[in-house]
């Protein structure tokens, strides 16, 4: 039986939906186990071969939003990418779907802090769970750029509210 390691900095951010650093050959067992259909990839660096193989041998989409990483805040540039971004991870199709770059902190951190607040989650809340995952390395024009982030360019779906993935689209 294989091992199942999870990649650094894994975690749910809600039903179908995943969040990492970069997958390391290790982990493929564990990504296996989660039937992914999609992987968002918010970065500027290649992806490798033997990744890319591992997806198409499972059947695994890959959506690439070149982000660059960076301690400056290049906010108008991210946020058009993580608009982008943030369509992909809204469609249910692409589910299960998990959401990484290369260390799972700023630039995933970043999105998923604009998930949050898509969730309706409090300022504090996002940012500690930010501050989680960066650890020492928390940037504060990260925490700035969620802060700022709107979301009044998305509406609340028809649909019952059971979960995420069912709440909200774009318009």
């Amino acid at each position: 039986m294989d091992d199942l390691v999870p990649p650094a900095n894994f975690a749910m951010v809600d039903h179908g939906v995943f969040r990492s650093g970069f997958p390391q050959k290790c982990n493929f067992g564990f990504l296996k186990t989660l039937k992914l259909q999609s992987i968002v990839y918010l970065s500027t660096e290649p992806y490798p071969k033997s990744n890319l193989e591992f997806m198409q041998s499972n059947g695994i989409r890959l959506f690439r939003f070149a982000m660059e990483g960076s301690t400056k805040s290049s906010a108008e540039i991210h946020r058009e990418i993580i608009k982008e971004a943030l369509k992909v991870i809204l469609d249910e199709q692409n589910y299960p779907l998990l959401i990484h770059c290369r260390s799972g902190k700023h630039r995933t951190g970043c999105v998923v802090g604009c998930i949050r607040k898509m969730q309706r989650w409090c300022l504090l809340s996002i940012v500690e769970e930010y501050r989680q995952f960066a650890g020492a390395k928390a940037r504060n024009c990260d925490e700035r750029f969620i802060e700022f982030f709107d979301v009044s360019n998305l509406k609340k779906s028809s649909q019952p509210a059971i979960c995420f993935r069912n709440t909200f689209n774009f318009i």
